[in-house]
């Protein structure tokens, strides 16, 4: 399954719609103005919450937090030591992890789980400009923690990038 996510630069109260390859819109990513942290909510096209997404407060490093249903789904956090690609760690509610690395100011990475590709985020394939694809290749995968984990990256490079 491919996704078209267009490439905004997440601020509050910033929405924008997830269309599928044929164009019809999938998810709408809603977010939140006037909050004290980032906060957005991915929704489906019948206005129901998939996953919550905010920024944990009083966190040592920049850290996102996933929530499905008011239940931990995820944690996100840039791994210590990434010295030449960018590196990311999905701990999930369950214990497992998620691996993300690449070029993510790019929009050149992977999300993998266990050494199997999940995901691959590029512009490589799009012309369409300010735009990124998500496509999910794994078929067992959920493609809306997956595009909330690739907002999630984006959002915590360019927040490094500004610092």
């Amino acid at each position: 399954m491919r996704f078209l996510v267009y490439d905004r630069l997440l601020g509050f109260g910033d929405d924008y719609w997830i269309e599928d390859a044929g164009g019809s819109k999938v998810f709408l990513v809603d977010g939140k103005a006037l909050r004290l942290r980032d906060t957005w909510e991915l929704k489906d096209t019948q206005g129901h919450v998939l996953v919550d997404i905010h920024q944990k407060m009083l966190a040592l490093r920049d850290t996102m937090v996933l929530q499905r249903g008011g239940e931990p789904l995820a944690t996100i956090r840039r791994k210590r030591l990434s010295l030449l690609r960018n590196h990311y760690r999905v701990s999930l509610a369950d214990g497992s992890e998620l691996d993300v690395s690449g070029k993510i100011l790019d929009r050149e990475f992977a999300v993998e789980y266990d050494g199997e590709l999940l995901a691959v985020i590029s512009r490589r394939w799009l012309t369409v400009r300010d735009t990124y694809g998500v496509e999910v290749v794994h078929e067992d995968a959920d493609p809306a923690l997956l595009i909330a984990v690739a907002v999630c990256v984006i959002h915590l490079a360019e927040k490094e990038r500004e610092g």
